[in-house]
């Protein structure tokens, strides 16, 4: 499994929130380093963000949830156009789940496991 996973549930609809991308980032000298992305599943999840081997040092990371193409293709009025979520890891190799939990005029997320 992956160190970092992820999973959306579109909150408005109580479904999983398909075809949302998403990247993951790495804060380098103020500057993001791209490390990987996909597309949620069916299940609102990605199951490959990093290869199973990579472990990740102690620092700080973002996922960007683009939302506005998910809302688009179900031609529902949104506010939030992506949604960022930063987060600080501590580079033991310990797994990070980060959820969010997603309608059109807000977003909310929480250290899962």
């Amino acid at each position: 499994m992956s160190q970092i996973t992820t999973h959306v549930l579109d909150t408005a609809i109580g479904k999983p929130a398909e075809g949302i991308d998403l990247t993951l980032s790495h804060l380098v000298n103020g500057k993001w380093d791209l490390l990987g992305g996909g597309t949620t599943d069916r299940d609102g999840r990605v199951s490959d963000l990093l290869p199973n081997e990579v472990i990740l040092k102690e620092g700080r990371y973002k996922v960007l949830f683009v939302t506005e193409s998910y809302f688009d293709k179900q031609k529902v009025e949104a506010f939030y156009p992506y949604a960022e979520v930063v987060f600080d890891i501590s580079g033991d190799g310990e797994h990070y789940h980060i959820p969010l939990l997603l309608s059109p005029f807000g977003y909310s997320t929480y250290r899962g496991s």
